[in-house]
């Protein structure tokens, strides 16, 4: 049983924006692997992404966790391996640095037009799924409503905020990067040393669950 119990590796989830930790439900994997899903906490007042993601890493509960983050929730686990010890980092349809940043985001970045987005938005779901997941995701409407469920205006302009003024400028190459190869929101030509995967979108953790699951464990094990 103690030999079991030593070979167990600890996945630590954790969704995009406004996304709730469902958007991992077809994620399997093997018997070893034992997964632990994160949601998103609510900010403090003016709360540095330092210290939200200091808060965040009491939920790790394991040694040498393996981080499976998706967009910005990959910003977050990267910021988290500052401060704890990880087995390994992996990043789905996110960025290993702001160079990564497709030129409209660099130019949100630098004008600060995020500030701006009426974030009422949110309640159009039509076009609050357009931005997060890209515009085919539309024709799902109905299914994308049950995974982005975190629609609180506090905890939106400060992620909005947070992700468009990360200010990390180089990549950290132990970091495993999964993109899909037609990623509309954060499109794979300004992003590097990536895995692609054929046909994913930025949606691709529900779209291409089934390749996660088949090539996940030979990832994580290297």
């Amino acid at each position: 049983f103690c030999r079991v119990m030593n070979n167990e590796i600890h996945v630590y989830c954790m969704p995009g924006m406004a996304a709730n930790s469902k958007i991992f439900e077809y994620v399997r994997l093997p018997k070893q692997y034992k997964i632990h899903l994160l949601d998103w906490i609510e900010p403090t007042e003016d709360e540095s992404l330092q210290s939200y993601v200091s808060r965040l890493s009491e939920k790790i509960k394991h040694e040498q966790p393996v981080l499976i983050g998706v967009s910005f929730g990959g910003i977050i686990f990267q910021e988290m391996s500052k401060i704890i010890s990880t087995k390994k980092v992996i990043i789905i349809s996110s960025v290993k640095s702001f160079k990564e940043f497709p030129i409209h985001f660099t130019l949100g970045r630098k004008s600060k037009a995020y500030k701006y987005f009426p974030i009422q938005w949110v309640d159009k779901t039509e076009d609050f799924i357009s931005f997060v997941f890209g515009p085919s995701m539309k024709k799902r409407m109905k299914l994308h409503k049950y995974y982005l469920s975190v629609r609180d205006k506090k905890y939106l302009n400060w992620a909005l905020h947070h992700f468009f003024q990360w200010d990390r400028e180089e990549a950290d190459p132990d970091v495993v990067h999964i993109h899909g190869s037609i990623d509309a929101l954060i499109p794979v030509f300004t992003i590097k040393n990536y895995i692609s995967v054929p046909g994913g979108t930025h949606a691709l953790i529900l779209q291409k669950a089934p390749w996660l699951n088949k090539h996940l464990p030979d990832i994580i094990s290297k």
